[in-house]
């Protein structure tokens, strides 16, 4: 399969760009075939979101543009916090121009009047790379009445939630709303169930609405040129049924060689381990996969499942934004809930009280069982908290500590059990959070100060003890 989303040599200009067989011609295509033939071209090619949910990316489109209001608004979503994860950010180190194109042909396809790309502000290279490519574009006249702004948020993991994402937008906490972006867009002036509505200005609108707002995801974004230029039966020409195209996809962890790869949808996901993260250590076996922290663990048994939509849901996990961490044979399953836990725990931000009280509590117990002070008791008070940890939860968070607990629980229960019989971990061992700050060569660099964050968001000036990290 020819890759075609990460070139072999990164596109650093736009006249590179437009000298390859797609660039510029999205948008002279799209200009062609006017804003609602583009959306069902998207719509045929079966493209679905990118950013974890796998929605379908023309009903998406769609759907905005058929949304009445008086000010329509486009997000992309760069702000990838979840462990695992970097994508993202190697889309737009190899070709920030081709995310750029799709930026203005999705902007154009549903009539935004602004486009916001939202990027941690942490992701300091990628900053400069789409903010030099929206200006090459600019300056070609190839985003005529398109005003792009780049958004450098914080480093938070609800950052990259979108209800959460447009509270950073319009310069608040990155706290998720109730209502999602097509019902409760940027900037909305109309009340929506009690939230908080803006007064009217002549910058966002001039009456009251609610602003239809699409967030897409980096990726999604970035394969609309691609499209619009080959056609849906190319796209459709690769992947599966259900899923089309091709996936980039990071593997990390207990691997020899981390990295991110474009890969076939479809493709077994032990077949992706071993292209894209040259497998694992010599001697060792795979003894749990995850697809970030959104997702049920996979187990070596399932090796061959394919990763698709479909696939992995057919295996009792999901897609997610396909950044598998790798655990071998020398992981203690307790310790690694309990760190994931953790992580979830922190990250939540407390306006669902049993979402913050909940992840906490699990994540104290499944500490004492990891220490080996636990008991039955804590096994029991966790599958309390399992139950009712997403009571009106505003996001997915809660539903990430459900599903993930639950599953590492269901699927290694002996060692929970030996923990609590023998009261010592039989496979102690340093498990870092892989939160990825860089990823490049075969090298991975994970966010060692996560360790210090407390559950309020702020962080310890000095480093936890051994039994923490």
């Amino acid at each position: 399969m020819t890759t075609f989303l990460l070139p072999l040599e990164h596109v650093t200009t736009l006249d590179d760009h437009l000298a390859s067989d797609v660039g510029g011609r999205g948008i002279e295509r799209a200009r062609q075939l006017g804003p609602a033939a583009t959306i069902e071209l998207i719509s045929k090619s079966g493209l679905r979101g990118r950013g974890g949910g796998g929605f379908p990316t023309g009903r998406k489109w769609a759907g905005i543009a058929a949304q009445r209001g008086d000010r329509r608004y486009l997000v992309c979503n760069g702000a990838e916090g979840e462990p695992g994860t970097f994508k993202d950010r190697a889309l737009i180190r190899a070709n920030p121009y081709q995310l750029v194109e799709g930026v203005i042909i999705a902007a154009a396809a549903i009539d935004a009047h602004d486009v916001y790309i939202c990027l941690k502000a942490s992701f300091e290279r990628e900053i400069d790379l789409v903010k030099r490519a929206v200006e090459e574009f600019q300056d070609a006249g190839l985003c005529d009445g398109c005003s792009v702004t780049i958004v450098a948020g914080p480093e938070e993991y609800l950052f990259g939630e979108e209800k959460a994402m447009l509270e950073v937008i319009e310069g608040n906490e990155p706290l998720p709303r109730w209502l999602p972006p097509h019902i409760h867009g940027l900037f909305a002036t109309a009340p929506q169930l009690g939230w908080e509505s803006r007064a009217t200005d002549d910058s966002h609108g001039d009456g009251p609405g609610a602003h239809p707002t699409l967030v897409n995801n980096v990726e999604t974004l970035s394969n609309v040129c691609h499209i619009l230029v080959r056609g849906a039966d190319w796209f459709r020409s690769m992947g599966t049924a259900e899923s089309p195209g091709t996936m980039v996809a990071t593997v990390v962890g207990d691997v020899v060689a981390p990295d991110v790869g474009e890969i076939e949808m479809g493709t077994p996901l032990g077949a992706v381990i071993d292209a894209v993260g040259s497998g694992v250590k010599p001697g060792r076996t795979v003894k749990a996969v995850f697809s970030g922290v959104a997702n049920a663990v996979i187990t070596p048994e399932h090796l061959d499942a394919a990763v698709s939509y479909e696939g992995l849901a057919a295996v009792g996990s999901g897609m997610g934004s396909a950044g598998f961490i790798v655990y071998d044979d020398t992981t203690c399953m307790v310790e690694t809930a309990y760190r994931l836990s953790r992580f979830l725990s922190i990250e939540s931000c407390g306006q669902c009280p049993p979402c913050k009280l909940g992840s906490s509590a699990i994540t104290e117990h499944l500490e004492r069982i990891h220490l080996g002070t636990g008991g039955d008791d804590d096994l029991a008070v966790i599958g309390g908290w399992l139950d009712r940890v997403t009571d009106g939860s505003r996001c997915f968070l809660a539903s990430e500590e459900r599903i993930l607990v639950s599953s590492i629980l269901r699927a290694f229960p002996d060692e929970f059990a030996e923990h609590i019989e023998t009261g010592r971990c039989p496979h102690p061992r340093r498990l870092p959070i892989p939160k990825l700050i860089d990823l490049a060569d075969g090298t991975a660099v994970y966010d060692e100060s996560f360790w210090r964050k407390r559950p309020d968001w702020t962080y310890d000036a000095i480093a936890e003890t051994d039994t923490a990290t």
